[in-house]
């Protein structure tokens, strides 16, 4: 299943989370004493919360949480790689 596939199953309403999760994502980067590993974390369990604070807290909303934090550090992880230099580390 390609990512453009998982992406069409957000709600439309709810693609201003993934923008803010890009943000934290990238906010959190930024910050020295935060390990890399924990930023996906952080930027899902975000999401979840703010989509259950939009949505309500249901199982539908838990879902459209994970799937907006896995598009946001995809979508940055995407962007990443296709403009890093060839043979840059």
């Amino acid at each position: 299943m390609e990512w453009s596939a998982v992406a069409n199953f957000i709600k439309p309403e709810l693609l201003i989370v993934v923008a803010v999760c890009w943000v934290i994502g990238y906010v959190l980067k930024q910050t020295p004493r935060v390990p890399d590993w924990t930023i996906v974390y952080a930027v899902t369990v975000v999401a979840i919360i703010v989509v259950c604070i939009i949505q309500g807290f249901t199982a539908g909303s838990i879902l459209q949480g994970v799937l907006c934090g896995a598009v946001a550090v995809y979508g940055n992880q995407l962007v990443k790689q296709t403009t890093k230099k060839s043979g840059e580390e």
